[in-house]
């Protein structure tokens, strides 16, 4: 187990959660943060402020974002530790104007490809699902309202579903219960042996 994306849709806590895992457990985990909020912030906008080929080149700088940071992280930290990934590569699949297979063939790679890239993926609902949905507030590129979020979910669901260890956390009124759900899953898959 190396490599495990905690992914989810807008205000699902991935970037807090990543955050305090890797900040309590330095030892054990290393915190691949999202591309797609470097991406933006460097760009000083957010999808829905881009025109179409703007949205088109935002997309392929995440990916290739997210190529570099994991392969770095592979060169600069030891086996033993396990990355965290604040969203995968399968991600970008869901902001693509064009869908997902145009995505793929546009980056050069399949599906297949790049679910293959990670050993296990935790799905985080989002807040949204509960009422508790504070859009742009906790992230200035946030640009989805609550429904919005709540069908990037489904979406992600769908991209990630071929994946042999999707495991889902539902939303909850505590992220601090979310925060030990995921660090009981963690828990129970670094516990499993390997297969193969």
């Amino acid at each position: 187990m190396r490599k495990v994306v905690i992914t989810g849709a807008p205000g699902s806590g991935k970037t807090v959660i990543t955050s305090r895992l890797a900040a309590d457990h330095p030892d054990r985990f290393v915190r691949i943060p999202e591309a797609a909020t470097q991406v933006y912030t460097l760009l000083n906008t957010r999808w829905d402020q881009l025109d179409l080929a703007g949205r088109y080149d935002a997309q392929r700088r995440m990916y290739r974002l997210q190529l570099e940071q994991e392969a770095q992280a592979d060169r600069e930290h030891p086996r033993g530790k396990i990355l965290l990934l604040d969203r995968g590569t399968i991600d970008g699949a869901a902001y693509w104007p064009d869908g997902p297979e145009p995505f793929w063939r546009d980056v050069g790679t399949t599906h297949a490809r790049e679910l293959a890239r990670y050993d296990a993926v935790i799905l985080l609902e989002t807040a949204a699902a509960l009422g508790l949905y504070d859009g742009d507030a906790s992230n200035a590129v946030r640009f989805e309202d609550a429904s919005a979020a709540i069908a990037a979910g489904e979406t992600l669901k769908r991209l990630w579903e071929g994946h042999p260890r999707v495991l889902p956390v539902a939303a909850q009124l505590d992220l601090a219960h979310k925060l030990a759900a995921v660090e009981q899953l963690l828990d129970e898959l670094l516990a499993r042996p390997k297969r193969g």
